[in-house]
């Protein structure tokens, strides 16, 4: 990826839904040519990142203009600097609607995940243990 990106989406390429949903954004991104680049955290140093490879298993982690980002944030600020995404972030950034995407992403979805992605470790389907 390109060290020039403003936006850096670090996420578990080793989760089918992360690596669905980030490889969309990521064909989106290169076919418009933005400043975005897509980083699995399997394959690179985290240490880079200042998170442990649990912390970017459980939540989307997005650097964009030096400030770290994590969960519903992290998504916020990615779609807007995806044009096709930013009316989502305009939609979750308004309060009400900011704290219900919140306690569901972080609560609900994020845990499903993450708890998906421990049992796939648990049961050796993911190569890469830290």
């Amino acid at each position: 990826m390109s060290d020039a990106a403003k936006t850096r989406a670090l996420y578990n390429g080793d989760c089918p839904v992360c690596a669905t949903e980030m490889c969309a954004y990521e064909a989106y991104s290169d076919k418009q040519g933005l400043p975005i680049a897509y980083d699995d955290l399997n394959g690179i140093d985290l240490s880079d990142w200042g998170v442990t490879e649990d912390e970017a298993t459980r939540l989307l982690h997005v650097l964009h203009d030096g400030q770290l980002h994590v969960g519903t944030d992290a998504f916020l600020v990615l779609w807007e600097q995806l044009p096709r995404y930013r009316w989502l972030a305009r939609i979750g950034r308004v309060p009400g609607i900011y704290h219900i995407a919140d306690l569901l992403y972080t609560h609900v979805v994020a845990r499903w995940i993450y708890n998906r992605h421990l049992r796939r470790k648990a049961r050796g389907l993911i190569k890469r243990t830290g």
